[in-house]
């Protein structure tokens, strides 16, 4: 099959513009993906959708694997405490 989902912490800058000063603002995302590819994929694909950010304004500066213990985010630790329930 496919392979072991894991956890990743993806930090970078963004550059957001609430009013029409733009501003490189640092964000911290934990996202759950096969690959480290694939999970640097899904944060420019979340923060472009989100904030309307073009991929050219966002800057990925590390992308670490992490143990579910570590994850702060709590929809991520949720998801990967059902993982148990339906695999065997």
């Amino acid at each position: 099959m496919g392979g072991d989902v894991k956890i990743y912490r993806v930090t970078g800058f963004a550059l957001f513009s609430p009013d029409k000063l733009r501003k490189w603002q640092k964000f911290t995302i934990e996202v759950r993906a096969v690959k480290r590819e694939d999970a640097i994929e899904k944060v420019l694909s979340d923060l472009g959708s989100r904030h309307k950010l073009k991929r050219a304004h966002i800057k990925i500066l590390s992308v670490t694997e992490i143990s579910p213990e570590e994850a702060r985010s709590k929809f991520v630790r949720d998801l990967e405490r059902l993982r148990g329930w339906f695999i065997e």
